[in-house]
């Protein structure tokens, strides 16, 4: 007894098709489907069947998946041969049709030799390009339905032309139930036309998350004004580095150069402290250290020359709530300033750990986020969910080492486009 496996677009035929390749001895043992039916789109489904030793196939044993790809491939290569002999002045031999697993062909057709084609020839050309263009597509399309066998689509069935969109998301490491409610958003709301153009629906897909991002733009400082931020956080984050970053950019990149004051809060970790005067002392700003909550206020006073006034804390475990407390009684010593609260992420964090640092912090009240170690991942879908989630704005992005060139206004457009296509540094993204 041996184990054959066919496709088929009707379970209803199976038996039937077994029959007719296998012989009368033919069984069903299992079926299972593939393809999901949709408006428009057939089902596809696996059928493995018994047949007695020394059966062979009446038929063509080549799968009903293989010949989509097959047949798809060798359309588009005819119609590429077809192309090509439009073009040329005496018929040449049609190419012969590519394999499955390099279905995309894309012809070229000389912008010398359509010169001199007469135009009723050139718009058959034209049509012939888009019908390859769609083929690829197509092809395109159906290897990441069906050969993607990560995507479970049990719950959530993905239109072939939303696959490859879907996988890059999902890659990302958004949380899947994210991905799911904003899959579905867009299959309600995107028009049927749109869906055929897998370029039109990774920019619909695009738009729609950068929607979702909460960002919080950076304004100008109308002086006498002045604004005082602290920055939070765990250790390992980078929250020393952001803030030296944010005094250079208060400091140097804005037309007004406005004047910046440092504190520090940090008791714990004499390193870091020291890094951070080795910043000021660069930056020719003045820097206070304060031990006492009770003396922040008259710090804060000191420094009422200054514009922004930046207040680094110190890091440590999310756990250790001693330390995060003591955070607290500076700020409620402190009732005469409106503090603005940052939390520090770092963007390579996993999903969990975002969670429980944002739990840790949450009694302080946050205000923003600023995402450091963009430059350090390749999966900011996590921090995507995390934002999707919790609804904080992103105020500022770290995106590599440099002060302060490294740092920047967040921007939705910059952070879904390294979401869904990978990191890049260059600022022409914002």
């Amino acid at each position: 007894m041996k184990l054959q496996t066919f496709t088929v677009e009707n379970l209803a035929d199976a038996l039937k098709i077994a029959t007719e390749k296998y012989g009368s001895d033919a069984e069903i043992v299992s079926t299972k489907e593939i393809v999901r039916k949709g408006l428009g789109r057939k089902g596809l489904y696996e059928v493995v069947i018994s047949v007695p030793d020394g059966s062979h196939a009446q038929n063509s044993d080549e799968s009903d998946v293989q010949a989509l790809f097959s047949s798809a491939a060798k359309e588009i290569a005819m119609i590429a041969g077809v192309a090509g002999e439009q073009t040329k002045p005496r018929p040449s031999r049609v190419t012969p049709p590519q394999t499955p697993s390099t279905p995309a062909l894309e012809p070229k057709i000389s912008p010398s030799k359509t010169a001199t084609t007469p135009l009723k020839e050139q718009e058959e050309l034209v049509n012939l390009q888009k019908q390859i263009a769609k083929l690829t597509e197509r092809v395109k399309s159906i290897q990441h339905m069906v050969w993607d066998n990560t995507i479970d689509t049990k719950t959530m069935p993905i239109p072939p032309e939303f696959s490859e969109i879907y996988r890059v998301s999902r890659q990302s490491g958004m949380q899947p139930e994210h991905l799911d409610a904003i899959m579905r958003l867009t299959l309600d709301n995107m028009p049927i036309n749109m869906r055929q153009d897998s370029l039109l629906v990774r920019r619909y897909f695009n738009t729609l998350l950068r929607q979702m991002v909460p960002v919080r733009r950076e304004a100008r400082l109308a002086r006498p004004s002045k604004k005082v931020i602290m920055l939070v956080g765990p250790t390992g984050v980078g929250k020393t580095t952001a803030i030296a970053k944010l005094a250079a950019h208060y400091a140097m990149d804005f037309q007004e150069k406005y004047k910046v004051g440092l504190i520090t809060l940090d008791t714990y970790r004499i390193g870091a402290v020291e890094q951070l005067a080795r910043y000021a002392q660069m930056m020719r700003i003045g820097i206070e250290r304060v031990d006492d909550p009770i003396n922040l206020g008259s710090t804060i006073a000191a420094l009422r020359h200054c514009d922004f006034i930046l207040i680094d804390t110190a890091g440590s475990s999310q756990h250790d709530k001693e330390k995060i407390i003591h955070i607290s009684q500076f700020l409620n010593s402190e009732k005469s300033t409106t503090i603005d609260v940052m939390l520090v992420l770092s963007a390579n964090s996993k999903s969990d750990d975002l969670r429980d640092i944002y739990r840790s912090y949450e009694f302080l009240g946050i205000d923003s986020i600023v995402a450091t170690k963009l430059d350090e991942t390749r999966t900011l879908g996590t921090l995507f969910s995390f934002l999707y989630e919790h609804k904080k704005p992103l105020s500022y992005l770290s995106i590599g080492q440099e002060v302060p060139e490294d740092l920047m206004p967040a921007e939705a457009e910059y952070f879904i486009g390294c979401l869904l296509d990978g990191f890049r540094k260059e600022r022409e993204l914002v």
